[in-house]
């Protein structure tokens, strides 16, 4: 689908058409529209279709008439049934006359451009414009970050009423996303280190501060994720201990009932063993069964008393 954009009057209006200083936007282009914007804007065909590959890697690229600049941005998917992050990438490239975005699906990072929401934007201003995607993309990572974490606080808050195996296929899916976002987000913090020293693109002085706000958020999201992934694993580690502490009581109970089971076990193994009667207590007294029986019986509880004090039971 291509989408075009031009700031006219302060608003973003969508154009029929290409014109000086628009913005070009391309969602999941099909192979004739990659093309017409190939020929179009004179940019080459596998510039226009990077972004296009889910395993191109974020960099600058610049060519005699424009400049590629591919990032990673965050995006959901379906994995294994639940709802996950990821991330996939958007290239954005700069000409003399336009700038023109690429990506495989819909995003959070554009719709605010698209719907004129977003403060002091104007397609005209190229180089801030991509300075101005970037501070977007990082702010999308910083909610999804957020969103993480609050899945994973309600994941530990069920750790109380008993772990399922849900929970822990969650909890590695989790881990998953922070893995990818830490990754992408490390590479896109080398392309915005780039990008302060390249010269090939005109940077003005009200665009330096915004590159570095946007260096920063970057920066603050590589260690939110990397934060937040140390307590993932330390949540992780905490279920392996719940389990293993349950297990663990479970088999004590288990072999303290065991224990008490084989009293009665024994004495009426003994009661039953084919030798004279004289010898066998209370063997010729009329209620020489239910003396046994509450004996038996006494020393199960007794047992059962003394397991319970010394907690194996």
């Amino acid at each position: 689908m291509i989408e075009i954009f031009k700031t006219i009057d302060g608003k973003v209006e969508q154009l029929d058409s290409i014109s000086s200083n628009c913005w070009v936007c391309l969602t999941a282009p099909t192979p004739e529209e990659t093309l017409q914007i190939a020929k179009q804007c004179d940019i080459d065909l596998n510039d226009i279709k990077a972004s296009l590959d889910i395993e191109e890697a974020s960099r600058i690229e610049r060519e005699d008439n424009y400049t590629l600049i591919l990032v990673d941005i965050p995006s959901l998917e379906i994995r294994n049934g639940y709802k996950a992050y990821t991330t996939i990438p958007l290239s954005i490239i700069l000409t003399k006359d336009i700038l023109i975005t690429v990506c495989t699906e819909e995003t959070l990072v554009l719709k605010s451009f698209m719907r004129g929401k977003h403060r002091d934007f104007s397609t005209s201003k190229r180089t801030r414009f991509i300075y101005q995607i970037l501070y977007s993309n990082t702010s999308v990572y910083l909610n999804y970050l957020r969103r993480i974490d609050k899945a994973r606080e309600e994941i530990e808050s069920r750790l109380h009423k008993g772990t399922k195996n849900i929970d822990l296929i969650e909890l590695h899916e989790l881990e998953s996303d922070l893995v990818y976002f830490a990754t992408s987000l490390r590479v896109n913090g080398v392309v915005l280190d780039k990008l302060t020293r390249y010269s090939k693109i005109d940077h003005y002085d009200e665009d330096v501060e915004l590159l570095s706000d946007v260096i920063i958020e970057n920066q603050q999201a590589i260690e939110m994720a990397n934060i937040y992934r140390d307590i993932l694993n330390g949540t992780r580690e905490l279920f392996a201990s719940v389990i293993d502490n349950t297990l663990n009581r479970t088999m004590k109970m288990l072999t303290s009932i065991t224990l008490i089971m084989a009293i009665p076990t024994i004495i009426s193994g003994l009661y039953g063993m084919n030798v004279n009667s004289v010898g066998m207590p209370f063997a010729n007294q009329p209620m020489g069964f239910a003396i046994v029986c509450v004996i038996t019986l006494l020393i199960c509880i007794i047992s059962a008393i003394i397991l319970k004090k010394k907690d194996l039971f």
